[in-house]
């Protein structure tokens, strides 16, 4: 599990390998992961926006930007989390995810609470 901590906001990623949705032959991994968000701030924040760089394991590199997660764009009071789960194919059986939430506080103030490195990896990959 990956803990980033931005400012007042905690961000926990756990990843997963699916087998039972990849395919060996094209080649295709799938992995799954699992994001929890907590609101450390004073007043409620808002995600507004995602940004993700996905690299495999041949090193390309794939940009994702967009409004929310999941088509929502969730409001978390003081102390409360949000948690979902996404997905990513990957070409290989390796990769490294990165990025950041543009958030906004009810005040007005954006900031991007940054997501920290993680792997998604097979079982048996040497990485």
């Amino acid at each position: 599990m990956i803990k980033t901590n931005t400012k007042f906001v905690d961000i926990k990623v756990s990843t997963n390998y699916l087998p039972s949705r990849s395919d060996l032959s094209k080649p295709l991994f799938f992995f799954s992961y699992n994001i929890t968000i907590t609101n450390f701030n004073d007043e409620t924040i808002q995600l507004l926006s995602r940004y993700w760089n996905i690299t495999d394991g041949n090193g390309n590199v794939e940009e994702i930007r967009g409004p929310g997660v999941l088509g929502k764009q969730p409001f978390l009071k003081s102390g409360e989390q949000y948690e979902y789960t996404s997905y990513c194919p990957l070409p290989t059986d390796f990769g490294v995810m990165h990025g950041y939430f543009e958030m906004i506080t009810e005040s007005g103030r954006k900031f991007n609470a940054k997501i920290s490195p993680f792997r998604l990896t097979t079982p048996h990959s040497v990485n």
